[in-house]
């Protein structure tokens, strides 16, 4: 389900890109599992059934559209064809090209995803055409009681897995984590993983939607069928070896603290209770997602207002930033180029 109107070209009368920064149209996904939670955020929800919200994304068709300003009604790849440099940096269009790299979501899960994992970079090149997909969560609101399965208890193998898979006991050997707001993971790929119902979280991934679905608790759709597994597929791209995936930080005020530094992104946790001030360089773009509270944030031609569950792209060529306000913040953006 896409809910995002059709794009517009580029304003004709503008030759040089006119920096600001940007924020975007969601593009609505109905999934099996998904809830109403999304609301709360402020999205505008078809039905009761949505679990993903992608904020920013250049996949396939899915390609989100400008929501305000002078690019308003135009869309990220139209933007980036014309301005690559200016928005992705000069060291992400060079590794990249015009491809947005990553992809942010937010995800209601009602009821539990299933237990799934994504292939490497080398196996969805050879595989799909595509990236792999290495990912982070970070939990926003989670139900009591509310769980995530991460990796296996110990150290596994492709005999074990498909012993459990054929029993049915698959999960008894995988790693629950009971999560509570703010609560940090990060999924390198291979890592077998599941959402568990009751939990609204914030993901940022690699531009991939590639997914392997090894189980998914035996449940039908409407129809009565049951989705598609990957068993097959999924058998070489496992890891299984026990992983630590969960993020130990402490909060510091009004200033950015590190939670994953990886080859694909870099995010800081940004607890904003009066004033932040960061100066980037020109080599990145560097995305905020509000996950709790509200800000205005300001750069050297305008300040945008963000609230929770808004998702704001500051292009590279925008390096100084300034945020007032009272929030919590994801700061993301490239740094192992």
């Amino acid at each position: 389900m896409n809910t995002t109107k059709k794009h517009i070209d580029l304003p004709k009368h503008t030759s040089a890109f006119q920096a600001y920064p940007l924020s975007f149209q969601p593009i609505l996904k109905e999934r099996i599992w998904g809830g109403s939670k999304l609301k709360t955020l402020g999205k505008s929800l078809p039905n009761e059934h949505i679990g993903e919200s992608w904020e920013i994304s250049m996949i396939d068709t899915d390609v989100n559209i400008v929501s305000h300003g002078i690019y308003q009604g135009v869309s990220l790849a139209n933007l980036i064809e014309k301005y690559p440099e200016e928005i992705l940096g000069s060291k992400v269009y060079q590794k990249y090209g015009r491809q947005f790299p990553l992809l942010f979501k937010f995800l209601d899960a009602k009821t539990d995803l299933s237990i799934q994992l994504h292939p490497n970079d080398e196996l969805a090149k050879k595989r799909h055409n595509s990236f792999g997909k290495t990912e982070m969560w970070y939990i926003m609101q989670a139900d009591e009681n509310a769980r995530i399965i991460l990796g296996f208890k110990n150290d596994s193998s492709a005999e074990e897995y498909l012993e459990h898979l054929d029993n049915k006991t698959l999960p008894s050997v995988l790693q629950e984590y009971y999560v509570k707001k703010g609560d940090v993971f990060f999924i390198e790929t291979g890592t077998i993983h599941a959402i568990g119902g009751g939990i609204l979280l914030a993901e940022i991934q690699q531009t991939s939607d590639i997914t392997y679905r090894v189980y998914d608790w035996d449940r039908v759709d409407a129809n009565g069928k049951e989705r598609e597994l990957h068993v097959d597929l999924a058998l070489e791209a496992i890891n299984y070896q026990k992983k630590q995936t969960k993020i130990d930080y402490v909060k510091e005020e009004d200033a950015s603290v590190a939670l994953v530094d990886c080859p694909y992104f870099t995010t800081n946790l940004v607890s904003l209770t009066s004033i932040y001030k960061k100066q980037h360089n020109s080599e990145t773009f560097t995305v905020y997602i509000c996950t709790e509270g509200n800000a205005t944030l300001c750069t050297n031609t305008e300040c945008l207002n963000i609230k929770e569950g808004q998702t704001i792209l500051v292009p590279a060529c925008l390096q100084n930033l300034e945020i007032k306000g009272q929030a919590t913040l994801l700061e993301v953006f490239i740094n192992k180029i």
